[in-house]
């Protein structure tokens, strides 16, 4: 998996064709490697159920880093300038983990020093307190929490963070709050134009009775609030310095770091400086080691790896965030214990998978016939096996609770594609020199896995046409409902450890529209209405169960994709750069936890 830079709600095979992973590719099969062993087990441990902390879970300073201490520059690259800086916009990994050392938010993500995640109070004294079925949550701000400008933090500034949601100017940042609150897609509906006119949010639906208290009302459960709190999306905002579209440029720091003054330069860099009202005593998630983060923009992957590997002098002190080691490079990082030694690797929470568009192959047979004869691991060995990823059975990552093993089209078991099995079926069903129409984006990845793809497909009787479309419009084109293509890829990454944030964004029929998600215009009412149902379940544990076996009946009986790979990561650090760990929440290295050896 690449940096991945866009909505983790529509993580894609372009952002992969732009800096993947790669290795030798081998024609047996992925094998594992070096490190494999410890990233699924990392990920068995994220998909046990994340908690939801209690007032002693979310209190205090974050344990201490072993052997950390303060002071000291770091030096980061990275490929990507920060499209935005505003939370209400920040919907992609590079800037989600960005975010972490900016802003603070109801609730976090805490990682501790044995690898456990627990969902905490962030700038609330809990995770939440549900009521009424779970149609209610009650959040009560700490004592102590301050805007960079030193302004305590109330819960007039958390009603403002949310009703801004509703903005026009607010186009890209995650909208799962906002829908909740109006039970309705159309959210913008509730509060039109946002709260810039006087206008707010009914107490019915957020209401704030005193500068501590902030009250979340719900029409339907909702379990999952304080997960979807934590994203980088939903952090504080400060209401009397909000300037709107210049918010983006220019945003008010919560979090232990701010942007030093004018040291924003577009596709140059940026640099980050201790925020003096940050308070570690109300922070158990995060750390203020280093004294400043200077982040350079435009750098490679390539150059980034090539810097950090030769770990002279000016790159001991360096590390990148979200560039991950260049396809050229990877045999050499595995191959020098020197070097290794200073890489960590992990899943990435996205999963693969070719598109089957569901109102032209309406046939299930003929999908069937094509899922068979997909040659997966060519797929897999275009991006890097076994540092890229991994074969997939299932449309759920490993990294989320309720996982299980299952490979219901023998993908894992024949990799390479069972090609006399697809001929049998297309036979069976007389579609025997049936046209496809193949498509994908012209980056180098797919030009290599789609040669493999359109000769099995040939061979399983398939008569073919291969068709590049631009990258910077693929998903555009693809995610038309009208659409001439057959087959196409795509990926998806969950918003947050749960599978509510995959399977309904992708497979739900009503969000069938020009643009959306469902990029195989799956369209199945009754599997629809199961999603409502679970959506509403608080249980976290069974609900996990029950969006799997969900997504394993939509596998099996209508097979409206197959999927392809899971996604890891590998990732470099200069030799003087410490508590460096993979968080595999925001899918890259935790800039918390860094600080300079002396």
């Amino acid at each position: 998996m690449t940096n991945v830079r866009m909505r983790r709600a529509r993580t894609t095979l372009v952002a992969l064709a732009a800096g993947a992973l790669a290795l030798t590719a081998c024609s047996s099969g992925a094998t594992k490697g070096t490190g494999d062993d410890d990233a699924r087990k990392n990920a068995e441990k994220q998909r046990a159920q994340i908690t939801f902390g209690d007032a002693q879970a979310s209190s205090g300073a974050a344990e201490a880093v072993p052997g950390a201490t303060p002071g000291g520059t770091v030096k980061v690259y990275q490929r990507d300038t920060y499209a935005h800086l505003d939370p209400a916009q920040i919907y992609v990994s590079d800037e989600g983990t960005l975010s972490t050392l900016l802003f603070r938010r109801l609730t976090n993500f805490q990682l501790d020093n044995h690898g456990k995640y627990t969902v905490v109070g962030d700038l609330a004294t809990d995770s939440g307190q549900k009521s009424d079925g779970g149609k209610t949550w009650t959040y009560k701000l700490k004592d102590g929490i301050k805007f960079e400008d030193g302004k305590a933090i109330t819960s007039a500034d958390i009603r403002h963070t949310f009703e801004r949601q509703f903005a026009d100017y607010i186009g890209v940042g995650p909208t799962y709050i906002q829908t909740w609150m109006a039970d309705s897609t159309d959210y913008r509906k509730l509060l039109p134009g946002g709260p810039y006119n006087g206008k707010h949010l009914p107490k019915s639906v957020l209401d704030t009775p005193d500068d501590k208290t902030i009250v979340f009302h719900f029409k339907k459960p909702v379990g999952d609030l304080p997960y979807a709190l934590a994203m980088a999306g939903y952090g504080a905002v400060e209401k009397s310095k909000d300037t709107k579209e210049k918010y983006d440029k220019a945003p008010v720091s919560s979090g232990p770091y701010k942007i030093q003054p004018g040291s924003f330069k577009n596709g140059k860099g940026i640099t980050l400086v201790r925020n003096t009202h940050w308070d570690p005593k109300t922070d158990n998630s995060r750390h203020q080691y280093v004294d400043s983060f200077d982040i350079q923009f435009s750098v490679s992957y390539t150059d980034s790896t090539q810097r950090l590997m030769a770990d002279n002098p000016d790159n001991q002190k360096a590390i990148s965030f979200t560039n991950q080691v260049d396809a050229a490079s990877m045999q050499q990082v595995a191959g020098d214990p020197k070097i290794k030694k200073r890489s960590t690797s992990g899943y990435q929470p996205y999963v693969g998978v070719m598109n089957f568009n569901m109102k032209r192959l309406k046939d299930k047979r003929v999908r069937e016939a094509i899922a068979y004869a997909m040659p997966t691991q060519a797929i897999l060995d275009a991006y890097g096996t076994p540092g890229g990823g991994e074969p997939a059975g299932s449309y759920i990552s490993p990294t989320l609770t309720g996982y299980k093993d299952i490979d219901p089209y023998g993908k894992l078991k024949k990799p390479l594609g069972d090609v006399a099995k697809a001929k049998k079926i297309l036979k069976a069903a007389g579609k025997s020199g049936m046209k496809l129409t193949y498509a994908h984006n012209t980056a180098t990845e797919p030009a290599k896995y789609s040669v493999a793809v359109v000769d099995n497909l040939k061979q399983a009787g398939f008569d073919v046409q291969s068709k590049e479309l631009p990258s910077d419009t693929y998903y555009d084109l693809i995610g038309k409902v009208d659409n001439k293509f057959d087959l196409y890829p795509s990926s998806w990454g969950a918003d947050w450890p749960s599978s509510l944030t995959v399977l309904p964004p992708v497979y739900d029929g009503r969000l069938i529209h020009d643009g959306g998600n469902n990029y195989s215009h799956y369209d199945n009412p009754a599997v629809s209405k199961e999603m409502d149902r679970i959506a509403q379940i608080t249980d976290g544990k069974k609900a996990a169960d029950e969006w799997f076996a969900l997504g394993e009946r939509i596998l099996k009986e209508d097979l409206p994709q197959i999927p392809t790979f899971y996604y890891k990561q590998i990732q470099l650090h200069g030799s003087k750069i410490g508590g460096v760990v993979n968080n595999d929440v925001i899918s890259s290295i935790d800039p918390t936890k860094l600080y300079v050896k002396k």
